[in-house]
């Protein structure tokens, strides 16, 4: 598996318990939904190469 790098997000409170119930809804943690959120962003505006897309995901 790829290495993976942390950071701190600041977020709105509101934006982070809306990201809880979304990644609930999905069964992810907050922070499976918000790497997914991203990539897909990065995917869809052509700036994720993609050999980065993980397995599961559409190509």
């Amino acid at each position: 598996m790829a290495s993976r790098e942390s950071f701190l997000l600041r977020t709105d409170p509101e934006v982070l318990k809306a990201l809880r119930r979304w990644a609930a809804d999905e069964l992810r943690s907050a922070n499976a939904q918000l790497d997914f959120l991203l990539r897909r962003a990065l995917k869809d505006a052509g700036r994720l190469p993609p050999s980065n897309t993980p397995p599961g995901e559409d190509a």
